[in-house]
């Protein structure tokens, strides 16, 4: 208290001065028409740009979750589209003069909506968290994807959450070809510039063009043939090397990643028991 009091008399010119400045602006504005009216005019341009402001502030909270409505409704459409597809492969014959019509294996899967909750791109081994889990249907080794493109597989998973390893990330490969030609190659990662990663494996022979389009190759159950994985930003082949270093241009920007799908390949299980059993 007796602080508040030596505050109060220290300062008690400059709040005197405070308080005579505004009776005199109040009876300045009470007896003056044109003062009035000119404070009536500021103070109202003022009030609406808070309201503006206040506005921009509510809508902003809106569109955050509009986005993640509109990831749901483009998921669920995704899936629709994918059923439809199947559903004109059965009206194909596998064989010819055959009578039993199938849907190709790797055409059955189905999209899950996820939002991203946790990602970083300045590590060497980066990690994405998801906030879905396996009680939405998320298991291990599922491939994650965006509208732009390949993100990662997904590592590990708890009932409400997913924790996925990226592109960013050289504990991973992605089985990439070229869309012109369909040469593959395995994509990695080197823990540097989260924009770009390496194609290896091009043998010199391959023909190449810079902007030319990585897509996934189909070969392994995790991602199906054709999503988008970048583009050739550069290469280079020296007289002595058989093999091209290829500089990718990753299709998805890490930085602004929120929303993304995971992809539930409904049989993975059966291929992968079928693939053990085939290698012992």
């Amino acid at each position: 208290m007796r602080n508040l009091f030596n505050f109060l008399i220290r300062y008690s010119v400059l709040f005197l001065f405070l308080f005579l400045e505004i009776i005199s602006f109040t009876l300045i504005v009470k007896n003056q028409g044109y003062q009035k009216s000119v404070f009536l005019s500021s103070s109202n341009s003022v009030v609406s740009e808070m309201y503006e402001w206040s506005n921009g502030v509510v809508e902003f909270f809106k569109l955050r979750a509009a986005n993640d409505n509109l990831s749901e409704e483009n998921t669920a459409l995704k899936n629709q589209v994918i059923q439809l597809q199947n559903q004109l492969e059965t009206l194909k014959p596998r064989v010819k003069d055959s009578i039993r019509f199938q849907i190709p294996p790797e055409m059955e899967y189905r999209f899950i909506a996820a939002k991203v909750i946790n990602c970083s791109t300045n590590k060497l081994q980066n990690s994405i968290t998801l906030n879905k889990g396996s009680r939405d249907g998320v298991q291990p080794d599922m491939g994650v994807v965006s509208d732009e493109g390949v993100v990662g597989i997904v590592k590990v998973v708890n009932e409400k959450n997913s924790v996925v390893i990226p592109i960013l990330n050289p504990r991973i490969e992605i089985n990439c070809k070229f869309k012109r030609t369909n040469y593959t190659g395995p994509l990695k990662w080197e823990g540097e510039d989260y924009r770009y990663a390496n194609l290896n494996d091009i043998a010199r022979h391959v023909e190449l063009a810079l902007g030319d389009t990585i897509i996934t190759s189909g070969f392994t159950s995790t991602f199906p043939e054709g999503i988008p994985v970048g583009y050739i930003e550069d290469f280079k082949i020296k007289e002595s090397d058989a093999y091209y270093k290829i500089k990718v241009k990753l299709a998805v920007n890490f930085r602004t990643l929120s929303h993304v799908k995971v992809i539930n390949y409904l049989n993975y299980k059966e291929q992968k028991d079928l693939e053990k059993k085939a290698e012992e």
